[in-house]
């Protein structure tokens, strides 16, 4: 029973513990959402003000790039003397063109010359069906500002092309009489396309709350405060803008979150305003950012702390629950140590035995291993004289000669030696000593290439290699009338490998390229040599066929051939790849563009000059 209790209180104490986290975790999150919504926020308000200072900047460095151009256009002789002789048409055209023209290098919407009525004579839409010539302006400010002399400036919607844009007028002087007006509109809309996509809202509201600039379409025209009658009767007396379009925009601006957030009525979301003004034109630039993935970016942050703080509590109750479990383990462990002992010795009896069925294991894949080594070795030396035994007719057409010979100069050296013909008989003997040394030659390197090579690699002097396995396959290259075109640099060439198995695989490529050819009447087989830094590469070239692309994948599994049956095992390919492995090289095949198949074998170069064993 008293075990019983302790657990049960210890698992009410659990609870209990975990029960006052949650709610410590609840009381702080209540505690620190408004701390986290005013840290998000100030972030949106610093990228609000950047936002807001990159568009004020671009608005301003467009009106003064275009503020100078109406008083430079102005002063050309062309447009006084069109001022002074309206009823000249050619005049009146070349001006207009000039005009065109010069819309299209400042980038402006239209260009166009006033006389002092008002009437346009002259502008840059001139060939439009909507053109700005024949019409009066005389009730725009900007033309009323410029006849006095001045410089007038006036942002409207056209009335003509129905564009909203700003316009700058300059007068055209003669002496201190002015003659007309020169005004230069640009359009807004390329601003607003600049602000679509981001995630600010922005309005260019003018001296009378009127947003005529944004990158929200429905809020154009709409104003931030109620028109009074005169700013009405203005507008109108202006055509500033479209009267029936002048609705309030329904919003409700408080302070929130340390600065100015304004409502607006359909809108998702409140907005974080930033607002700065550009003075020279009476404007007011907004930059209006909802308010909501901050909050939400707050509330996730908190769910996170308030996770962390769950993870934290579980975390240490959890430890809690383990210490005691330890202290239980203790207790128990006291009263059952016999019993784990005898499980120990149990348990250590068959782990002997898994030991040992363990070492029988290895054992037997020491001896698999070492006769799967053997049965490469034989492999390799069965490959050897396999080749050997493909060029046995021509070993035997090539011992049979010089027999024949050696037979024929015998007899006519015992003839001329019974007439006493002493020197005919020593230039016989001569013949065949030389008959002699080259069949003792042949003999030597077949006895070569057939003896069983050491496992040992080491410096092979790869130029060498090259020439003994070329003197193996010699009398079958002149069987088949086969030319051999060398590519081969002065001096030796030093790799890491085997003598007597490079020479093999030499052997097999050589072997190979020719089997490549059989049939053909003009065989050749193209080598060479080159090296770099690290490694040597040999190419063996045939003008054969080529390999086909299942082939090509397959030229190296053992058994693989293309030849006719009886032809061949498959395994020459085979061996040599594996042999050239065991060097750390790499043999590879592919086909020559211009036919035949190419065999490219890449060793390591040595790092001396010393024989390999």
């Amino acid at each position: 029973m008293a075990d019983g209790a302790r657990d049960s209180f210890r698992r009410f104490s659990g609870a209990w513990a975990a029960l006052a986290a949650l709610v410590v975790a609840l009381a702080l999150s209540i505690a620190m959402l408004p701390h986290l919504e005013r840290l998000f926020v100030d972030e949106v308000r610093e990228r609000n003000e950047a936002a807001l200072r990159l568009a004020v900047e671009g608005l301003s460095g467009t009106l003064s790039r275009f503020e100078a151009f109406p008083a430079l256009i102005a002063e050309r002789p062309a447009l006084a003397e069109l001022l002074e002789a309206p009823e000249d048409e050619a005049l009146r055209v070349r001006v207009s063109a000039q005009f065109s023209e010069d819309t299209r290098a400042l980038g402006a919407s239209d260009v166009y010359l006033m006389d002092r009525t008002g009437l346009t004579i002259a502008a840059s839409s001139y060939l439009k069906d909507r053109s700005f010539v024949g019409r009066s302006f005389d009730y725009r400010p900007y033309f009323a500002d410029a006849v006095k002399g001045g410089l007038g400036r006036f942002f409207a919607l056209g009335t003509t092309s129905r564009e909203r844009g700003y316009y700058y007028a300059a007068p055209v002087l003669r002496g201190d009489e002015v003659l007309g007006v020169v005004a230069v509109k640009f359009t807004v809309e390329e601003f607003e396309a600049a602000w679509q996509g981001g995630e600010n809202d922005l309005l260019v509201s003018d001296l009378d709350n009127i947003v005529f600039m944004s990158n929200r379409p429905d809020w154009h025209f709409r104003t931030l405060q109620p028109l009074d009658r005169e700013a009405r009767a203005r507008i109108e007396r202006d055509r500033q803008y479209p009267l029936e379009r002048l609705e309030p925009l329904d919003h409700v601006t408080s302070f929130r979150w340390g600065g100015e957030v304004i409502d607006i009525a359909g809108a998702p979301s409140p907005f974080l305003v930033s607002r700065l003004p550009i003075p020279e034109a009476g404007w007011q630039v907004h930059v209006l950012t909802p308010v909501a993935p901050a909050l939400a970016q707050a509330r996730v942050a908190l769910v996170a702390v308030l996770l962390a703080l769950l993870v934290l509590a579980m975390v240490g109750l959890v430890i809690r629950q383990r210490r005691l479990r330890l202290l239980d383990r203790i207790e128990t462990q006291r009263t059952q140590q016999d019993v784990l002992e005898r499980r120990v010795a149990e348990r250590t009896g068959d782990l002997n035995e898994a030991n040992q069925q363990l070492t029988l294991e290895v054992q037997e894949r020491r001896a698999t291993e070492t006769r799967l080594k053997t049965t490469q070795q034989e492999l390799i030396q069965a490959g050897k004289l396999a080749a050997l035994g493909q060029m046995s007719a021509a070993l035997s057409h090539e011992f049979n000669q010089p027999l024949a010979a050696i037979k024929s100069y015998s007899d006519n050296a015992a003839t001329f030696l019974e007439r006493g013909r002493l020197p005919e008989t020593g230039e016989n003997l001569q013949r065949i000593s030389r008959l002699v040394d080259r069949m003792a030659e042949i003999s030597q390197h077949l006895r070569s290439f057939a003896r069983r090579p050491k496992d040992q690699t080491g410096p092979v002097p790869l130029a060498a290699a090259l020439d003994d396995a070329l003197a193996l396959v010699d009398m079958r290259l002149r069987q088949q009338n086969a030319v051999v075109a060398r590519d081969i640099p002065e001096g030796e060439v030093w790799v890491t490998g085997g003598r007597v198995r490079l020479v093999q695989v030499i052997v097999n490529l050589l072997t190979n390229a020719l089997d490549a050819m059989t049939g053909m009447t003009d065989p050749r087989i193209e080598i060479s040599l080159s090296q770099d830094a690290s490694d040597a590469v040999l190419r063996v070239r045939d003008h054969g066929p080529g390999l086909a692309g299942d082939a090509m994948g397959q030229a190296f599994d053992p058994f693989f051939t293309t030849k006719d049956p009886g032809k061949g095992l498959g395994l020459g390919l085979s061996i040599s790849y594996n042999i050239v492995r065991d060097f750390d090289g790499r043999l590879e095949v592919a086909n020559h563009p211009e036919g035949g198949a190419v065999f490219t074998l890449s060793l390591p170069r040595a790092q001396s000059v010393q024989e390999a064993v």
